[in-house]
């Protein structure tokens, strides 16, 4: 089982203190997820006000820095509606970056997903098409980008077998990631460690780590996932 590390999504500062936003922030969790054994990271960039954002200049600040701290290390940033609602803008947005990520997720559910994934494809960067229902999951397997992504997302607000039921509709061959959100987090990680699946955890997700105590850092979430995965493995 293979970690990623979801840094900050749109959590704040007032949830927990170590939700990194600056590039710098960013690149300095990235060595430290990258040390405790994450694979790759994603990303939510941030203005100068805090705020979510896909403009260029935030986006590439953040890859940039991010690569000349940790070069090798894989990094997604996310395409989600609550950044802009408006999926033309979100298109073009991927378009406009100059350092590129290695992927962004895009989420089906989303109105206008596939120019999205277009817009990705045509400019180099992987997609991870994220599917937080049964439906999600047929409406990648009618596409014509089913065996285009990088990955499937299994993303839910429920628990294991809500990620169950959507992994048992992803097209065979798609390789496939879970991850839940707060409570249930540690639940599908558990799952999907079972199932010899890889994972995401981060401060996006949840803030505690499998006992309900607050983790200190994203660093300390991926040590945790991955013992987990070890502990069940043996």
């Amino acid at each position: 089982m293979a970690v990623k590390a979801c840094l900050n999504g749109g959590r704040t500062r007032a949830e927990h203190p170590a939700v990194p936003q600056t590039p710098a922030e960013l690149a300095a969790d990235a060595v430290a997820v990258r040390q405790a054994g994450a694979f790759a990271v994603h990303l939510h960039p941030r203005d100068a006000h805090g705020a979510q954002t896909l403009a260029a200049r935030a986006c590439d600040a953040a890859v940039a820095a991010i690569r000349t701290t940790t070069p090798r290390l894989p990094i997604g940033l996310s395409t989600a509606e609550p950044i802009d609602p408006d999926p033309f803008a979100r298109a073009a947005a991927v378009t406009a970056w100059r350092q590129r990520p290695d992927f962004v997720s895009v989420n089906l559910s989303e109105l206008g997903w596939p120019g999205i994934v277009r817009a990705a494809l045509h400019a180099g960067i992987g997609v991870e098409a994220g599917l937080a229902t049964p439906a999600d999951a047929e409406e990648l397997a009618r596409s014509p980008f089913s065996h285009q992504v990088l990955r499937a997302l299994v993303e839910v607000d429920g628990g294991a077998e809500e990620a169950r039921a959507i992994a048992d509709l992803i097209p065979a061959g798609v390789p496939q990631l879970w991850h839940g959100y707060e409570e249930r987090t540690w639940e599908v990680i558990e799952a999907a460690a079972g199932a010899g699946v890889d994972v995401r955890v981060g401060f996006e997700d949840t803030l505690v780590l499998p006992d309900g105590s607050l983790a200190a850092s994203n660093a300390e979430l991926v040590t945790a996932a991955l013992k987990l995965g070890d502990g069940l493995g043996r």
